[in-house]
């Protein structure tokens, strides 16, 4: 019964349109991919695969008893024989499901490794995918990847492969000893059998039916509520007054799911009376021709053979409609390990050089070389950027969005590969540095803080694990958020919440700035760091990366003029190439795209503030710029006494 009940069950016996159309093309290569995973295990299926012989075989022996029971027992009244054959029938029995024990648990300890071995590879492999894997692929189903799919690689191993084992094992072995005990008997009940499968599957697939129509309205209960009790969803709704609306809408969806279930659970039960008549039949027709073998034609057929063979035939039904079903079971079984495999055979696009170069210490020095960069390789992003950046020195980065600024600087740590050209770091180019090291030697503070639920200081962890109290403190100074943690009551062990939402914007970037200065990178980037932030916030943080940026290499990407006049030299870029570069003050007068940006984005903050705040804000770009200029001249001037110091020893030596 327990077979006959397992293949009509929902989702088991039937394939859906999906899965027909997008049945996978099985071949020698997958299936040698596939056993490769049980290989490391060979011992343990090999005895896995004695257990499902000796249990299949032994769990048929109490039905053969059972012949001998009724003769030599019952009929026979031996007393002694019957209480023999009871207790070595329930010996076999006991024994049989012991061993069965002892497969299922070795079965699953087999998957369990299996998958155990498979999750850490795709673990590995996604971590070593380029930045434009992630870009480019829908996040569930990278997540599903790893979960859902590989899990059902468990119930594969575990599941399927010793069902089709146990099952063909069982069938042959019961066909034969039928046979052994009469032919004509066998012949009859196979003969019944497919009578039994066609009500099986004809209410199976009733079943699975009405069952795949009930998951697609529990998807759309679900996705009502993930859309409508979020905390952007629900404030959503209220703002606009759609309780009713939404509750009308679940209410219907609700009301249409109940009664799919209803009729789901009525065509079960109507699937059991089928199965329970029909079942009963094959054993009724053959007492009949037994009977009328024994009376009439077989005098040697007795009562046991009979209840043998009757016995025989019960214990097929369940093995039959499995096998009958193993098609299903098999392609689903292909199909998904195919989608594992088609993530495992995407190819690294960064990878570590066979011959890495890993340099003592990092300088920070940063070149460009002649790069061009394209996500698709047809729209070029970057065309023929060139420029240099000194250790010790900084440049910012500005532009209208969508030049290409953080496309540009995702190039350094090698997120992704330029497409032409070189990027040098110290003088090497990076695509030959030591993957570890070169993004070891960069810091980015991006717009988008992303922080782990967890701890203020679980978070700054992260970038150094053994960091004491003493310099978590001092990155928090030198980030301008040291006074706002020692006022929470939990000090830096206070929790952030998720993606750090217990935190305002400003908070996150200054805890994120402090995370980069524990990595203390030879190169500091800051990519829009104060873009999306209040005026107060931006003050914060602009004071916190004013003191970093004087002391060590760094880039800033930013709209914001007093984040440019921080650096000290622009470089202006417009559709992918650097059209600008320079200081504020030449720059300005230079008339061009740096103008543009300057007089749009510049009046707009001195149109919001008043006439006092807006004369304060020209003397403090003015202040700013000409401390550019300072610092630019110190630095040419200082360029030109090291080249002049180099040609004189050039000199000396001849």
């Amino acid at each position: 019964m327990q077979g006959g009940r397992g293949m009509g069950g929902p989702g088991r016996g039937y394939l859906t349109e999906e899965e027909k159309a997008n049945r996978p093309k099985v071949t020698l290569k997958l299936l040698k991919r596939i056993f490769s995973y049980l290989t490391p295990y060979w011992k343990q299926m090999i005895f896995v695969l004695f257990c499902i012989i000796l249990s299949s075989v032994l769990g048929l022996l109490p039905s053969v008893l059972t012949g001998r029971i009724i003769d030599e027992g019952l009929i026979g009244r031996d007393m002694r024989m019957l209480i023999i054959l009871i207790v070595v029938s329930l010996a076999v029995t006991l024994g049989s499901n012991l061993i069965g024990v002892g497969q299922n648990y070795l079965n699953n300890w087999i998957a369990q490794h299996i998958t155990f071995d498979m999750r850490n590879s795709m673990y590995r492999h996604l971590q070593s995918m380029s930045q434009s894997f992630f870009t480019t692929n829908n996040q569930g189903d990278i997540i599903t990847r790893m979960t859902s799919d590989i899990s059902g690689v468990e119930r594969v191993v575990s599941s399927t492969f010793a069902s089709i084992l146990s099952n063909t094992i069982t069938l042959a072995a019961a066909i034969v000893i039928m046979y052994r005990q009469n032919w004509i008997l066998a012949t009859v009940g196979i003969l019944i059998i497919p009578l039994f499968t066609i009500p099986t599957r004809w209410a199976g697939k009733t079943r699975w039916t009405l069952t795949r129509e009930a998951q697609e309205c529990n998807d759309e209960i679900n996705g009502i509520l993930n859309e409508t009790l979020s905390v952007s969803g629900q404030l959503l709704v209220k703002l606009f007054g759609r309780e009713d609306y939404e509750y009308g809408r679940y209410k219907d969806v609700n009301g249409r799911m109940i009664k799919l279930n209803i009729r789901e659970s009525m065509a079960g039960r109507w699937f059991f009376v089928i199965i329970n008549t029909f079942s009963s039949v094959g054993p009724m027709l053959l007492y009949l021709v037994g009977g009328i073998l024994m009376m009439k034609y077989d005098s040697s057929l007795t009562v046991g053979d009979i209840t043998v063979l009757v016995a025989l035939l019960g214990r097929m039904y369940g093995p039959v409609n499995q096998l009958l079903n193993i098609q299903v079971e098999w392609i689903r079984s292909m199909a998904l390990f195919t989608r594992i495999f088609e993530y495992f055979d995407m190819p690294l696009d960064i990878q570590n050089h066979k011959n890495a170069v890993i340099p003592k210490g990092a300088r920070g020095n940063v070149e460009f070389s002649h790069v061009d960069f394209s996500y698709d390789g047809e729209r070029q992003i970057l065309k023929d950027v060139n420029f240099r950046l000194k250790s010790g020195r900084s440049i910012a980065i500005v532009g209208p969005s969508g030049s290409g600024k953080s496309t540009l600087i995702n190039l350094i740590p090698r997120l992704y590969d330029v497409t032409g050209g070189k990027v040098l770091f110290d003088g090497i180019d990076v695509r030959r540095l030591d993957l570890h090291f070169l993004r070891s030697s960069v810091g980015i503070v991006s717009q988008e803080t992303y922080l782990f639920n967890g701890t203020i200081r679980e978070n700054l962890l992260y970038a150094k694990p053994d960091a004491t109290d003493e310099e978590l403190l001092e990155a928090c100074e030198k980030a301008n958020i040291r006074d706002f943690i020692e006022k929470q009551e939990k000090g830096l062990d206070a929790m952030v919440g998720n993606r750090g939402l217990k935190l305002s914007g400003g908070e996150k970037q200054r805890i994120s700035i402090a995370r980069v200065l524990l990595k203390n990178p030879a190169l500091l980037i800051f990519d829009e760091a104060t873009a999306s932030l209040d005026s107060i916030s931006e003050s914060k943080i602009q004071e916190a990366i004013e003191p970093i940026i004087e002391s060590r290499t760094s880039i800033l990407i930013a709209h914001r003029l007093s984040t440019i006049l921080a650096a000290d030299e622009i470089l202006v870029v417009r559709d992918g190439t650097i059209v600008e570069r320079g200081i504020h003050a030449e720059l300005v007068k230079a008339g061009g795209t740096y103008t543009e940006l300057y007089e749009t984005q510049f009046s707009k903050a001195m149109e919001k503030a008043a006439e006092k705040e807006a004369e304060q804000l020209r003397d403090m770009v003015d202040k700013k710029a000409k401390k550019q200029k300072e610092r630019f001249t110190r630095a040419k001037a200082a360029d030109e006494q090291r080249r002049q110091e180099q040609e004189a020893a050039a000199a000396a030596a001849k």
